[in-house]
């Protein structure tokens, strides 16, 4: 199936195939194109094979963890500057401190309402950091 080249590929990475599941449709109801993993390996294989424009990982995943997965987008030469959403339910300090060493681009602790996610997700994308208000 071909896409639009202009609509944004975002790979999401979780293994709660339920939170997967309503993660993809709300990134498809806000017009993205969407692939998913349901483990750090088949993650990582989706950044090479589709070169995402923003990829959402959930840190705490079987094999390769959400971390690793990030740590290896930051290290690829022609990935380094794709966008990372690390999405989390080890505690909002522990995030906050640990997801930047990884190079996230942002983090959002579970669970979160969908309307942070959306904005995240939107600015993210445009290019802009988090407000460290």
């Amino acid at each position: 199936m071909t896409h639009d080249p202009t609509t944004p590929t975002v790979l999401v990475a979780d293994d709660d195939a339920q939170l997967l599941g309503l993660v993809v449709r709300h990134l498809r109801g806000m017009g993205y194109r969407v692939v998913e993993a349901l483990d750090g390996e088949r993650a990582w294989e989706s950044v090479l094979r589709n070169r995402p424009d923003l990829v959402v990982l959930d840190v705490m995943m079987p094999g390769m963890s959400g971390w690793e997965v990030c740590r290896r987008i930051r290290e690829s030469d022609d990935m380094s500057d794709t966008p990372v959403i690390m999405l989390t339910g080890i505690g909002e300090r522990l995030n906050e401190m640990t997801s930047p060493l990884y190079g996230a681009s942002d983090y959002l602790d579970k669970p979160f309402e969908f309307e942070v996610f959306e904005e995240m997700v939107r600015r993210v994308l445009s290019g802009s950091t988090r407000d460290e208000g």
